[in-house]
């Protein structure tokens, strides 16, 4: 892995976080979410460093509603600025994971893809089968590639379809690895830990 990696998903609930926590066992990384939307009780990053007992870095932005970040930020009079998300100064190799998918907006000016842009390192995307997710994934792909941001990793997170698998890793470059992760039956410690040790990529 890059020393960072910018982890992201074709949309809401694909299964960003638990394999940002797989990624983060599997790298011996630390982990960093820069704009926490909602749950500020138990947060994407109390439920990695619960799976993992890796680090992680304090978020830059903390809101309260559980909503697209533009519009949480919204509500708390809050302008999310890109110069305001600095990456976390570290020696040890970063996974981070962002809000949503790419066109997630921070503000009615920028989206996450923008942010991944700001930080100059590559992402990996997070794909789970489902009926439209060819059609988010290559929308996602191309996105990336109109940004000129490298995609390093393709994840499968859970059981696909042979054919929407073998659609979705037509449209990929030679520079990118295919990581999948298996569905889980129960999430913690020991299962993330379990498949963390295994040959991922």
């Amino acid at each position: 892995m890059q020393q960072k990696l910018f982890l992201t998903g074709i949309g809401t609930d694909v299964g960003k976080t638990i394999c940002a926590a797989v990624l983060t066992a599997y790298f011996q990384a630390e982990y960093w979410k820069p704009v926490q939307a909602g749950s500020l009780s138990y947060t994407d990053s109390m439920r990695v460093r619960e799976l993992t007992g890796h680090y992680t870095h304090p978020e830059a932005y903390r809101l309260q509603l559980a909503a697209s970040p533009h519009n949480a930020a919204a509500k708390e009079h809050i302008h999310i600025k890109l110069d305001h998300i600095q990456l976390p100064d570290t020696d040890q190799q970063l996974i981070i994971e962002g809000a949503g998918g790419l066109f997630v907006p921070l503000s009615d000016q920028v989206f996450m893809i923008d942010l991944i842009a700001q930080f100059a390192i590559p992402a990996a995307l997070v794909v789970r089968d489902y009926l439209g997710c060819i059609n988010h994934s290559l929308l996602s792909i191309q996105a990336l590639r109109q940004r000129k941001i490298p995609l390093s990793y393709l994840i499968l997170n859970g059981t696909f379809d042979p054919d929407t698998e073998r659609v979705i890793c037509m449209y990929i470059g030679q520079e990118t690895q295919v990581i999948r992760i298996p569905e889980l039956d129960v999430i913690d410690r020991a299962a993330i830990l379990s498949i963390s040790k295994q040959t991922l990529i």
